[in-house]
């Protein structure tokens, strides 16, 4: 028996033999942390081998009782693994055998309230070694030492190690790699958002009613006109129409009153658009682009869209959704200067814009995505881009609720009204600011969107002396004698003109129009007009500088005779060309001189093939023409002035006649500044020798013979020597002007044109006039400018180098053939005479006055011509109270030279024409205008 006192309950345990040495050890062993072989492996958790075991006696009994042993039961628990006192019962270090007895050497504890250290099984008994049970593995199996681990772990005995990841799985990033780093990027994320969120502040308003203005002056400093104020009426939300809002958000935002303030997506779609060509996108929600419409700029920059992220949350935390949809309907560009929705509905539509329906609200929706490219009166050709926006905008209305899709299916496109501009722009001031942005863009000064920032200070070349002095000329001899309501035609008269110093290239006066706001088309730079027979001095200018001549070997001079005859064949070109002169007339043998004078269009015809039509289309461009002038083609019909040229080139192109063949550029701008003190720099201008002197000078002397005998004896009013050639364009839809003194090169043109369609009218009938000609009202406007700009300045004359042999006289060549209605080449006069007031011998002390009178009326009149008209050879229609061209018009002034006492000429039937050959009271003028030199 055990020497151990006997416990409470403890059954038959003295019956139980004692146990081996080894059992002890083992038991031992075991109740201080397990086996050691469990400890030291996991492979080493079962019983050790059937052999071992018998040869340390260890053999099951016969009632299925075994020693206890570090063997784990049949099911491979490994109860002995547990320390004691780990379950609720106090655990032996042994299992009892089947009558309760205790193990030799451990204390005994009643069976009830015992578990033991083995699963018990079927009889009680503690779990057998490996050859006592049948259900047992075999000992030291390793599927026993597998199923040992597992359970053991399993039970929480112990765990084993996780095996070491090898090959491209070390690569890859574990789970709590990845979920490490989301946490990282969410937290650098948030704290971004935070502080920026706390670093952005809502900014000031940026005002646009603050914004500066352009000022544009006179050359001496007194200001022409503003531009730049803000055309914007503010109003409430409550003040615009349900359709106009609905047509906004369909166009801009349809979600707008449920999505937050800003949308990620939207953002990174746009970008991601952007990136890949599909055009510059902005993503922005209408909370956006108020922020950068109110709050900061048009700058695309990081910076500003950033701000404009952060100021827009917080915005919507501060303001409504009505209040800021009512702040971008009022700071909204839509174009013609009209900013919010109020200044647009008027611009566009003349209502309010509580008066908008669904149709041209729907247009003004669009235009907030490009208010200059969408207006589709200033720029037809984009109609078809703005129809498919105009459509977009409805279709969102539709999709949305806001808008039945029957009304929708029968709506038409609403167009919209002329621009009209601001009163500030009144007079010629809106058409000089027009001509002025146009020429500083044209040039590549500054882009008309830069101006549109303000702040700019535009000195003009304009002398508000010239200018005051060019309207009151259009005014009393134009404006003031149409009466529109009794004479239809007098609705279509337009004017136009422009003035040039020849020294300088400088504009110095620009009429424009009756009115600016009343007539948006600025007259002087339109191109739309053919400049008519203004254009044939440049074919003999190109003449003499390429020292052309005749299809018979004569050199072309201002006395070299051409045919006449109407509708003659244009010779020695390639195509069939025969033009008509005025009035069917034909002339016979006539000098270039005396063609010029009546403006004969078979001479000129002939003279551009002679010449060559592509050196003339290059001496025009060289001139001051833009290359670019429609119509301006390499042809014989260049001469007749089909061309159409505006008049400021015109003006251009004279004004380098007038300096003897050098061009200074055209300007129109001395100075410009920046917010009053950053100069910007204007263009170098080089003054360059266009054409020969020469050949500027001898023509100069033809066209002060058209102003002394030819179609443009008003000009005479003007008191200076002058210089100048009277056009007509087709059907006498436009008549010009081009004439210069050696101060001023001044081209002007009255035009005919339908107020409601734009399209060119005839003049006949304007005014009470028969019909309107170059040498009636446009030169009429050019004597009385000319007079008052030059008024108390010294008169200077021409001083002209004439071409070899330009004032020699020239064999006529045979007579052609049966000349129906030819007066005679020269009307009486001598070939090559003074009719430009070349010395031809004469005294210059002489009278010429006198000598002028006898040779233009008593001439006219022994001709047989009725002396009321100045001789039937002149063409002009008795009774034409203003003459004409012939060419043109059909003839001279009516009598002649000496028509009106004073030198006016012809400006009144039955004038003083005769054998007294008074000629005027311009006697000491007259010797003036002799006064040339040859070379």
């Amino acid at each position: 028996m055990s020497d151990e006192p006997q416990q409470p309950n403890q059954g038959v345990a003295d019956h139980q033999p004692p146990a081996a040495p080894e059992t002890r050890g083992e038991a031992e062993s075991g109740t201080e942390s397990g086996t050691e072989s469990e400890t030291e492996s996991g492979t080493e958790s079962g019983t050790r081998s059937e052999a071992e075991n018998e040869a340390r006696g260890e053999t099951a009994t016969a009632t299925g009782s075994a020693p206890l042993s570090r063997t784990a039961n049949a099911t491979g628990s490994a109860a002995a693994n547990e320390p004691p006192g780990r379950r609720a019962d106090a655990t032996p270090d042994r299992t009892p055998n089947a009558t309760g007895n205790a193990t030799p050497n451990q204390r005994a504890y009643p069976t009830a309230n015992t578990t033991p250290d083995r699963t018990p099984n079927a009889t009680g008994s503690a779990p057998m070694s490996p050859t006592a049970h049948a259900t047992a593995d075999a000992a030291g199996s390793p599927a026993a030492d597998e199923a040992g681990i597992a359970t053991a772990d399993a039970a929480g005995g112990g765990k084993g190690k996780r095996p070491r990841r090898t090959g491209w799985r070390r690569a890859l990033p574990t789970w709590r790699m990845v979920l490490g780093g989301f946490l990282t990027a969410m937290l650098l994320v948030i704290g971004a958002f935070l502080l920026g969120y706390s670093m952005v502040k809502i900014p000031p308003a940026n005002a646009m009613a603050v914004k500066q203005a352009n000022v544009y002056l006179y050359a001496d400093g007194s200001e022409i006109a503003r531009d730049g104020e803000i055309n914007r009426e503010n109003v409430s939300l409550a003040q615009v129409s349900k359709d106009a809002q609905h047509a906004v958000l369909a166009a801009e935002d349809r979600d707008f009153y449920t999505e937050p303030a800003v949308d990620p997506k939207a953002m990174l779609r746009a970008g991601w658009n952007t990136a890949l060509g599909k055009g510059k996108q902005s993503g922005s929600t209408i909370t956006q682009q108020y922020v950068k419409n109110y709050y900061l700029g048009q700058e695309q920059t990081v910076s500003r869209k950033v701000k404009e992220f952060f100021i827009s949350i917080k915005l919507d935390r501060t303001q409504s959704k009505d209040e800021i949809l009512q702040g971008y309907l009022n700071t909204s560009y839509f174009g013609r200067n009209a900013y919010g929705i109020q200044a647009a509905a008027q611009a566009y539509y003349g209502v309010k814009a509580k008066d908008l329906d669904p149709a041209r609200a729907a247009y003004l929706a669009a235009l907030v995505n490009a208010p200059s490219e969408f207006d589709v009166v200033a720029h037809p050709e984009n109609k078809s881009v703005a129809l498919a926006r105009w459509n977009y905008v409805l279709d969102g209305m539709v999709k949305k609720g806001w808008l039945p899709a029957s009304q929708r299916a029968g709506m038409k496109f609403p167009m919209p009204k002329d621009a009209t501009a601001p009163t500030g722009m009144s007079g010629q001031r809106g058409y000089i600011v027009r001509a002025v942005k146009d020429y500083l863009a044209t040039n590549k000064i500054v882009e008309e969107s830069q101006l549109d920032a303000g702040g700019y200070q535009i000195t003009t070349t304009l002398q508000k002396r010239n200018q005051d002095a060019l309207v009151k000329a259009v005014d009393d001899q134009v404006m003031n004698k149409l009466d529109r309501k009794n004479r239809k035609v007098d609705n279509y008269v337009r004017a136009g003109a422009a003035s040039v110093d020849p020294k300088t290239g400088e504009l110095v006066a620009m009429y424009g129009g009756i009115d600016y706001v009343k007539q948006y088309t600025n007259n002087a730079t339109r191109r739309d007009f053919q400049v008519g027979s203004t254009f044939k001095p440049f074919v003999f200018t190109s003449a003499v500088q390429n020292g052309s001549a005749t299809q018979d070997g004569r050199p072309i001079t201002p006395n070299t005779y051409y045919d006449g005859t109407n509708k003659r064949p244009v010779q020695g070109w390639g195509g069939s060309y025969a033009p008509e002169n005025e009035d069917q007339r034909s002339y016979g043998n006539i000098t270039v001189r005396e063609a010029t004078d009546k403006s004969v269009n078979s001479v000129y015809a002939q003279m551009a093939a002679d010449v060559g039509s592509d050196k003339v289309k290059d001496t025009a461009v060289a001139l001051g023409l833009p290359a670019d002038t429609k119509d301006l083609t390499a042809t014989p019909s260049i001469a007749l002035g089909v061309a159409t040229a505006s008049v400021v080139d015109m003006a251009d192109a004279y004004a380098t006649v007038a300096n003897h063949g050098k061009h200074a550029p055209f300007t129109m701008i001395k100075k410009i500044t920046k917010d009053g003190a950053d100069t910007i720099e204007l263009p170098k201008r080089t003054e360059s020798q266009a054409v020969s002197r020469e050949a500027a000078d001898t023509t100069t002397s033809i066209l002060r013979s058209v102003v002394q005998n030819g179609t443009a004896t008003a000009a005479q009013a003007a008191g200076r020597p002058a210089a100048g050639k009277t056009g007509t364009a087709e059907e006498d839809r436009a008549a010009w002007f081009a004439g210069y003194t050696p101060e001023l090169a001044t081209v002007v043109s009255v035009m005919g044109q339908d107020p409601d369609t734009a399209g060119h009218e005839s003049l006949y009938g304007a005014m009470g006039l028969p019909r309107v000609n170059g040498g009636g009202p446009p030169a009429q406007i050019w004597a009385q400018y000319t007079g008052d700009a030059l008024k108390n300045t010294p008169v200077t004359d021409f001083d002209l180098q004439l071409q070899p042999g330009a004032d020699q006289i020239q064999p006529p060549p045979s007579e052609p053939g049966d000349n129906p209605g030819d007066g005679g080449p020269d009307d009486g006069s001598t070939p090559g005479a003074d009719t430009g007031g070349q010395d031809q011998g004469q005294d210059p002390g002489q009278d010429p006055g006198q000598n002028q009178g006898q040779g233009d009326g008593g001439t006219g009149d022994t001709n047989g011509g009725d002396p009321t008209t100045g001789g039937a050879g002149d063409g002009t229609p008795p009774g034409d109270p203003t003459g004409g061209e012939s060419g043109d018009v059909g003839g001279t002034q009516p009598g002649g030279q000496g028509g009106v006492p004073g030198g006016a000429g012809g400006t009144t039937p039955g004038g003083a024409a005769g054998p007294s050959g008074d000629g005027g009271a311009n006697t000491g003028l007259q010797g003036v205008f002799s006064g040339r030199t040859s070379p």
